[in-house]
Formats: C-alpha cells, structure tokens, sequence
C-alpha cells in the first residue's frame, strides 16, 4: 500500500456531498477492506481528542486503491487534513512494526491549530446565508453571500455579523455547469453568446479564461471551483456558466452547492491513468458530481447518444432533458412520449421538442463554427447549449441568433479554419482519441490534394491510448505527419519517449520514415506544414 495524498473537500464530490478531508492509498483490492479497518481504527480516537466525535466517515474504494474521508467543519479543513494525515503515519507504523506517534501529544499539537484555524463568523454567515436561501462561497481569501449582481464579498477574517446585513440584497442568479470528455469549451463559449444575445451579462469560467462578456478578468485555467467562485462574485454578472473539469471535481468537489442546470456533454478516454478516473466508469462517477447540484431543483442535460449516460441516468431521480444527433433516438423517444423535453438534429434542423410541440431553431448549415455542417461534434455542442440556455431561461428567438451568429472568433483554439495562401489551416484542440476521430471525420469531408497533421501528446497518457491517437490520425489517410515533443507535457517520460511510441505506431500503420518529421515546438511544426503545403493542400494543426 501507498500513501497518495491528503487534501481537502470543499464542495460536493466523488464520495459525498459534505466538506471534510479525503485520503488516497493505493493498494490491491484485497487490501482495501484492511487499509480502512485500519484508517479508522487510528482516527476515531484522534476525533475523539479533539473534539469532532460526531463527524462521519465514508470509504470508496476504487480502480488500484481505496479513497477514505471524514466530515469536519469548513472553517478547520487543513486541521483535518492534518488528522487524515496522523491517521495514515498510525496505519504505516502498525504495517511496518514501527513505534506509532502518541495519540496525546500530537492531539495537543492539532488542538492547537484548529484552534488558530477556526473562523465563527464564516459559520454563522454560513448559517444565515442558508437560512435566507441565498448561495454562500468561501475559499482562504474571500467569503461571499448571493450571486452576481445580488452577491457581496468580505476578506476571509473582515466578515460581518449576520444581524447586520439587509437580506433583501441578496440573491442568486440563474447558473449553469458544464462538464464532460469533450465539447466542454465550446459549448460555455456557445451558451456565453446565446445568454449574451438575450441582453445578459454572461460571466463565464473555461479552461483559457474567466470573464464577464467581452471582460477578461484573467487568462488560464479557470475550470476548477476557484474560478466559479471568482465569476459568481462579480457585481456585474446576470447569468454564469462555468466549466467544471475533471481535475477540480475529484481535487475539491464542486465549486456550488446548487445549480439550475447541470450538463454533461460525453463520457470518453482520456486522463484514464489518474487516481479515481482510471476506468471510464471512474470517469463518469466523476463527472456524474455536476448532478448533485441539481436533482433536488434544477435541471440535467445529457447526450442521448452516449450508452454510458443514457445507462447511468437510470438511477437519477430528478428532472432530466435529452440532446442528441439523431430524432428517432429511442431514449429521446420514450422521454418525449412522457411529456418530457429534448433538443435534437432532424434531418438538417435543429428542434426543440416538447410531448407534441415542435420548435426549430435553425439549420445546421447556418450555425458558423459546424461549417456547413460538416463538423458535426459542433453541431451536437450546439444542440448541447441550446438545451442549457433554454434551462436557464433563455427564450426560443434569443437561443436561434445566438446560435447563428457565433463565428469562430468566438471560439478561438476549437476548430478554427483559415485560408493561408489556398492552404486550409485546421487549428484544434483536439487531444484524445473521440476528439481527434470527430475532427477527422470532419476534415474527410473537406475537399484536400494532400493532408498533413501537426500534433503532439501528452506523457501522462498510458502507452496504449497514445497509440489508438496515432492510429486514428493515420486513418484519415494523411501524407505527412509532424510530431512535437511539447517537453512541458512530458509529465514523467523521457525526452523522445512519446514521439517513438506515436512514431512507432504510425510506421505499423504504413507510413513511412520519410513521412514523419520530429520537432521541439508546436510552432516549429506548423512552420514545416507551411512550408511543406501547397495551394490545394489541408494542415491539421492540433495545439495544445
């Protein structure tokens, strides 16, 4: 067994929906059983000293090891990151036959800082904020009560006492989550445009920003709860949609308690080798999170197409609205049989369908970034955001132009097509292996002399998906490939390693040594295509 890490959850997570501290061992299966019998044996009798003897515990055992929680307050969540981690130097000692640290003295040591640590003001704004029904944020440096244009913020140890504030201030404002493999970015960046075409001011979270409309607040990844924080407590906001990425899920939880819409876009490989998403039924348990926001009042999207969602939705309990590629879906079938409310692709329309009533939104052909129709993973992004806005109150006519007016400028680094010289310059971010497919099966049908792909990858994918990405890349019946070795994602390899693994496949798939070029930098291997292209001929230009 292996000690991972100990951290804290702030918001509804994996295991459950309470704050707390959560440790990860890795171990053998037949381990799992003994590591928390063990776990728990060490760290009842330190709750006990300190004073938390009514927290709860929970243990989810998962793909390679075992993950182990307990509840505590949120104003001493690095105290009970703190225990955790006691709790874990008593199971070691116990395994290894190696005297334990003393219960007493390393409770007068926790004691201490938890009593440096606690905050009673945020637990009785907490109180009140929950009492008043209104969202209430907090991290180490801000502390917020309501949302966007009905929000206020106090620094961490500045906060007011409760009896002090005028309730009818606050309040929140309409949010939606987005989550999923693929499709997360662009459809945020869609919903953004469509709210922002209804007359809202959309604050939005992603992976390359935060912002409120045109207003950049800062660039990076922003799809963790820190950046849904950061957005819901701009003054100006009328309406949020945030991304939420796999990582932040399983790191803190969900950066809201509560939603009105929650969508999640597909479930497919990629980060597989993680702690607690090494098997696509991790990886859906994960993402799976964003529902909690909202059985209870609020709405989940998901995509009618994907058999993983479609067998999952089954145990959901609350309100649920389908999208999907295809009318004579049979899930959307039988949802809309019922009365219920599902957004799909007839024929070339886009419709919203409701029991009997049909409303179509417009064709594919004149959403910009499907091009033409063509990229269909836009257009199931389209239907996606379509189907959240509505979610989030956004009338018919607003959700119609705003899907006809998003250009590419809109949704810079996702699927964006220039003309260089009468080169067709395909830029993407595409990086695992139903993205790349999606964006092949679109380039196919893109009229091309010769085609060449620029891409590199990440090191901490496993051996075997790197491999299934350079054999869906060769099918599209490439003539040159350029490779880059991207050294900040290597991520453990060697210099070379991920090259000669996708170098290696590539020549199994019949390309030839000539036809594969080695580069340091993305940009050094765009500036090969161009070079190598001529007037006719297609660059996929895959950039991480």
């Amino acid at each position: 067994m292996e000690f991972l890490d100990a951290r804290r959850l702030t918001g509804p997570n994996l295991l459950w929906d309470r704050p707390g501290s959560i440790l990860d061992v890795q171990c053998a299966a037949d381990e799992v059983d003994a590591v928390a019998a063990s776990w728990q044996q060490a760290l009842r009798p330190m709750l006990e000293a300190v004073g938390w003897g009514d927290e709860e515990t929970c243990v989810r055992p998962l793909s390679g090891g075992v993950s182990l929680a307990f509840s505590a307050p949120i104003d001493a969540l690095y105290s009970a990151t703190a225990i955790n981690e006691y709790a874990w130097s008593v199971v070691e000692a116990k395994a290894n036959g190696t005297p334990a640290p003393k219960l007493d003295e390393e409770a007068i040591e926790i004691r201490a800082e938890i009593a440096a640590e606690v905050n009673p003001p945020l637990l009785a704004l907490e109180r009140a904020a929950k009492d008043h029904g209104v969202a209430f944020l907090w991290d180490d440096d801000h502390v917020s009560v309501g949302q966007g244009k009905g929000s206020e913020t106090w620094p961490f140890r500045e906060l007011p006492g409760p009896e002090t504030l005028a309730w009818r201030r606050y309040h929140d404002v309409p949010v939606g989550i987005v989550t999923g493999t693929n499709g997360k970015t662009t459809t945020v960046r869609l919903a953004t445009c469509i709210a922002g075409q209804a007359g809202n001011n959309v604050g939005i979270s992603c992976t390359d920003w935060i912002a409120v409309n045109d207003r950049v607040i800062d660039h990076g990844d922003w799809s963790g709860p820190g950046g849904a924080r950061n957005v819901l407590r701009q003054q100006d906001v009328d309406l949020a949609v945030l991304e939420t990425a796999r990582g932040g899920l399983l790191r803190r939880g969900l950066g809201v308690n509560r939603a009105d819409a929650a969508l999640i876009t597909n479930i497919s490989e990629d980060h597989l080798g993680d702690f607690g998403s090494r098997t696509l039924g991790e990886l859906l348990d994960v993402k799976w999170v964003v529902s909690h926001a909202v059985e209870d009042r609020g709405t989940l999207l998901l995509n009618a197409d994907d058999a993983r969602l479609v067998a999952k939705a089954e145990e959901y309990r609350g309100r649920l609205v389908w999208f999907s590629l295809r009318a004579d879906n049979e899930t959307v079938a039988r949802h809309v049989d019922g009365g219920g409310t599902a957004f799909v692709l007839d024929g070339a329309d886009l419709v919203k369908v409701e029991g009997s009533r049909r409303d179509v939104l417009c064709r594919d052909d004149e959403i910009p970034i499907t091009l033409g129709g063509v990229a269909k993973h836009n257009t199931a992004n389209a239907l996606a955001a379509a189907a959240l806005t509505h979610c989030l109150g956004i009338p018919v006519a607003d959700i119609r132009s705003g899907l006809m007016s998003v250009s590419q400028d809109d949704n810079p680094g996702r699927l964006n097509v220039y003309d260089a010289g009468g080169v067709k310059v395909v830029v993407d971010f595409a990086h695992n292996p139903a993205a790349m497919q999606s964006l092949f099966d679109m380039a196919r049908a893109m009229p091309a002399k010769r085609r060449l792909l620029a891409f590199g990858q990440a090191g901490d994918r496993p051996d075997a998906l790197i491999r299934a990405l350079a054999r869906s890349a060769w099918s599209t019946g490439l003539d040159a490939v350029a490779v880059s070795e991207l050294a900040a994602y290597h991520r453990g390899r060697d210099y070379g390693e991920v090259y000669g693994i996708i170098k290696d496949e590539l020549e199994r798939c019949g390309a030839a040594e000539a036809q594969i070029r080695h580069f340091e930098e993305e940009i050094e291997a765009l500036d090969f295509a161009l070079d190598w292209a001529e007037p006719g001929d297609m660059i996929i230009m895959l950039a991480l």
